[in-house]
């Protein structure tokens, strides 16, 4: 049967506006917008702003968001329901000094992020992207997304005369540098204007962006940006296939794409949680609904602004002693009282129930025997919990019973993934937060192929599956969790 047409194409269409986690966080904070979430300030105070009913989201970085919605009937200590994911993909990232020239050649250094498959990134149409740094005119810096959408650089493979082993392993300092233009059609360009020179007596720090970097792609970056050359200032940029998501297979049943992983479980976590604020109405829910979308999960998410800092921590304690009452509360924050207050921050967390979504693996045709023969997930049949005796994912019982149950009310499937014993596993954020919080984990994810390669294979039906199943995670916690009988 063919996927139901919104929601996959939706899911393309979001991958496609999010090269980069500071675009998937604009996408999302877009989406929370549109439904009437409201954009908070970590360094704001929110006594008077968050209340019992309301729908809020904030930023940290750019590339990490946070929406909540509070159920009406809140009170301070009362269970979150929360979904995490991430919204950074294994990739390569221009170096902070990017100008090489070889063999007449202008060339790009890179910088390789995270666990990719490295030779899937050479022969394809590559563009950059992310955020730049700029001086406007009354000197303040300010951030703007760039995407440029035409292919600039490309990483070429060696001629197979001239390599004829088999495999391929290509040197990732040496061999990996993207070709970005002649120098010969660099030193002949004529008729456009130089950057102006910098003022006498102004002293930098480091060299000027222009000699760190090729002045045409600078040129390039800060057309994109809107500005002039002169006012760039620093960026952090990502090479991106220029190659749509797409739906593909005979029936559309498949969706090949780049940063599945792990955009799909972004996406589904962020319509999971607007879908249920819109289904299940807030007037008699206890507790608050949260999606949390980390940065750095591919590195570790040891960052400011990743999974394993006090972002979501920092939230919750904030969240715990929010007053209860209506959205017409006149409570504050002041008038919780002081014993209240004291543990509701500690009772919340004994309460909670955090699902980790990153996506899984689906069985591969050609490679079954890597797979654990009671294990091996398939595309469109359900979204995956994940298990590993040695804690690599935090799944256990108490948690399956509750997605069991999450699931069948939602009316969609699900499957369970073991490793085989002989391979690696791979981690999540799920045993990190589970064990900074102390919070109820489990880990799980939609099943996909060829993860961590720049073009990755993933179900169609899988992304409705998602949403369906976190749409009733979130709006039935509130309810299912005094039924978990488990301390």
């Amino acid at each position: 049967m063919p996927p139901p047409k919104s929601a996959a194409a939706d899911f393309v269409d979001f991958v496609n506006a999010s090269p980069t986690p500071y675009h998937a966080v604009a996408t999302s904070a877009s989406l929370f917008e549109a439904a009437g979430f409201t954009k908070i300030k970590e360094r704001d105070s929110w006594a008077s702003t968050v209340k019992p009913g309301g729908k809020y989201y904030l930023t940290r970085n750019g590339s990490s968001i946070v929406a909540f919605a509070v159920g009406a009937k809140w009170r301070p200590g009362n269970p979150i329901g929360m979904i995490g994911a991430h919204t950074d993909s294994p990739c390569l990232r221009v170096k902070p000094v990017s100008k090489k020239t070889s063999n007449g050649f202008i060339q790009v250094g890179v910088e390789t992020y995270g666990g990719g498959i490295w030779h899937s990134w050479f022969d394809r149409d590559l563009s950059v992207a992310g955020r730049v740094l700029v001086r406007d005119d009354a000197g303040n810096f300010v951030q703007k997304l760039v995407k440029v959408d035409k292919p600039i650089v490309r990483i070429p493979t060696l001629a197979i005369h001239l390599h004829r082993q088999s495999n391929f392993d290509p040197n990732k300092e040496d061999e990996m540098l993207p070709i970005a233009g002649l120098a010969a059609a660099e030193l002949n360009r004529s008729g456009e204007a130089e950057p102006e020179a910098e003022a006498d007596g102004d002293f930098l720090p480091l060299k000027k962006m222009t000699e760190r970097h090729h002045s045409q792609f600078i040129q390039v970056v800060a057309e994109h940006a809107g500005v002039k050359v002169e006012q760039v200032v620093d960026f952090e940029l990502i090479l991106y296939d220029t190659q749509k998501s797409c739906l593909g297979g005979l029936n559309d049943e498949f969706i090949f794409s780049p940063r599945l992983d792990n955009l799909n479980m972004t996406y589904c976590s962020v319509m999971g949680l607007i879908t249920s604020a819109q289904s299940t109405s807030l007037e008699s829910d206890t507790s608050i609904r949260l999606v949390a979308c980390f940065d750095h999960e591919e590195i570790g998410s040891l960052s400011a602004h990743g999974a394993d800092s006090n972002l979501l921590p920092a939230i919750i304690r904030r969240l715990s002693v929010i007053p209860g009452g209506s959205p017409s509360s006149e409570g504050s924050y002041e008038h919780v009282e002081e014993a209240v207050a004291s543990t509701a921050f500690e009772q919340t967390l004994s309460t909670s129930f955090l699902v980790s979504a990153d996506m899984a693996h689906s069985v591969h045709p050609n490679y079954a025997g890597k797979y654990e023969t009671n294990h091996r997930p398939e595309m469109n049949k359900g979204t995956v919990l994940k298990v590993n005796a040695n804690q690599r994912y935090a799944t256990n019982s108490p948690g399956i019973v509750l997605l069991q149950e999450v699931a069948r009310r939602a009316g969609v499937p699900l499957q369970l993934f073991v490793v085989k014993n002989d391979s690696p596993c791979g981690g999540t954020i799920g045993p990190m937060l589970s064990a900074k919080m102390g919070v109820r984990t489990i880990d799980l994810g939609n099943p996909q192929l060829s993860m961590h390669s720049i073009r990755e294979t993933g179900g169609s039906h899988d992304v409705e599956h998602a949403i369906r199943l976190f749409e009733s995670f979130l709006g039935t916690y509130g309810e299912l969790e005094s039924k978990i009988l488990v301390d």
